[in-house]
């Protein structure tokens, strides 16, 4: 969420950039600050009617220690009607900052100077590209089909089980979706990540703090009953952990990594983009998040894109990064870089991973701040990164390495799998 003074200061520079989200925030931004205006407005006038209150009251017991009774309880009288003013001018100011913090909850992160112009992934800029990209060997078979030949995993069990988006993995599957979550985590703590096993329910409040709530409230699973949310990612309890924190500088950087299964409705989706482990409703992912001071935090999106990399190297997955466009870019980032692996049975592109800084924009809904050498506090930047999603990665792992005897597996994966290829 973007601070008021931070809109004065720059309002029409943020409705200039917010257009390159292909989004015309004018009508937001002027009511912000509208509302900001009636708001401080009302504060200064409560706070002359509490200090003439204030000094009302002190003149009343000076008027009764000199005899002066009369005059004591008019003034007493003018103070009692003087505190209903009071009440309806507090309930006012309420009801003002209420309509502020909801405009302010629509309006997205600004987009940093590099986030390209675009409507949609087809306008997104590649920026980094590794490894050989070639075209299905004959008779390449999907990793859909792969799974079966093999037994790695049963989709129609999870529909029966389930629904659809549901998939069970079995025999090396299982064991190779095993070793893929402690590669990646042991990858993760080597380079000074932190690792947490968060709950994978969160309340509002947690919603909230990361953005996923009101924007993404559709494409969560509610649990009704006690109204609390399945977690779309880690990122959502393992930022949360540092919510309402104050911070010493000397506290950061803080960088955690997490595995969670994460669940999405995934309204919408449907045809060639859900087909196997293309689009699920539950899935595995490690991921790292930072905490950074602000100077620090676009150095630590680089070196998290650095990171990502190596893993995607050790794999031995032909890759590429691409940053967002405006239309692309989700709501609570400032700068996104996604990672795609190339799939040579599908041949197309597969997301992988984003790695995205947030700025102050979650922190300012988390109220997470940290002090420096000074008594003031300031907000800490965020970021996140997928490292990494599981399913279009096995995907690619059995599609890109299968042979006419079996698939081959990445050296990389051969001390967590105790097995060389699955055939």
């Amino acid at each position: 969420m973007l601070q008021i003074h931070y809109i004065r200061e720059n309002a029409e520079e943020i409705i200039e950039k917010l257009k390159r989200r292909n989004l015309d925030a004018r009508e937001w931004v002027e009511e912000a600050l509208d509302l900001d205006k009636k708001r401080r407005e009302a504060q200064t006038k409560l706070d002359q009617t509490l200090a003439e209150s204030n000094k009302a009251s002190k003149e009343i017991g000076n008027l009764f220690k000199s005899g002066q009774k009369e005059a004591a309880t008019a003034l007493r009288e003018k103070m009692a009607a003087m505190k209903g003013e009071v009440k309806g001018m507090q309930e006012g100011l309420q009801k003002l900052q209420e309509e502020l913090h909801e405009v302010l909850t629509h309006i997205p992160n600004v987009p940093n100077d590099l986030v390209p112009e675009g409507k949609s992934d087809q306008d997104n800029l590649e920026i980094f590209s590794q490894g050989k990209v070639e075209k299905s060997p004959e008779n390449a078979m999907p990793h859909w089909e792969l799974a079966e030949k093999y037994k790695l995993i049963n989709f129609e069990l999870g529909t029966k089980i389930t629904g659809a988006g549901f998939p069970v993995y079995t025999g090396k599957g299982a064991r190779l979706q095993r070793a893929l979550i402690q590669f990646f985590l042991d990858y993760n703590t080597e380079a000074g990540y932190e690792e947490i096993i968060p709950p994978h329910l969160v309340n509002e409040a947690s919603g909230f703090g990361t953005g996923q709530l009101p924007d993404k409230e559709g494409q969560m699973y509610h649990v009704t009953g006690d109204n609390l949310y399945l977690i779309p990612t880690a990122e959502v309890p393992v930022t949360n952990l540092l919510r309402d924190e104050i911070l010493n500088q000397s506290d950061l950087p803080i960088k955690f990594t997490a595995y969670t299964p994460c669940f999405r409705r995934e309204a919408g989706s449907y045809g060639k983009d859900v087909r196997g482990l293309n689009r699920l409703h539950q899935f595995d992912k490690v991921e790292i998040v930072q905490v950074r001071h602000p100077d620090e935090s676009y150095q630590a999106l680089e070196e998290m894109v650095e990171h990502v990399k190596g893993i995607l190297e050790a794999l031995e997955l032909p890759y590429r990064i691409v940053r967002l466009c405006g239309g692309d870019l989700g709501f609570t980032s400032a700068l996104t870089y996604d990672f795609e692996v190339w799939s040579q049975a599908q041949e197309r592109w597969l997301e992988v991973s984003s790695v995205s800084n947030f700025e102050a924009f979650q922190s300012n809904r988390l109220k997470l701040r940290f002090r420096g050498s000074e008594k003031s506090t300031q907000l800490c930047h965020t970021l996140n990164g997928s490292a990494l999603a599981l399913p279009r990665i096995l995907a690619a792992l059995l599609e890109n390495n299968q042979t006419e005897d079996g698939i081959l597996i990445p050296k990389a994966l051969q001390t967590y799998t105790k097995f060389e290829k699955i055939d």
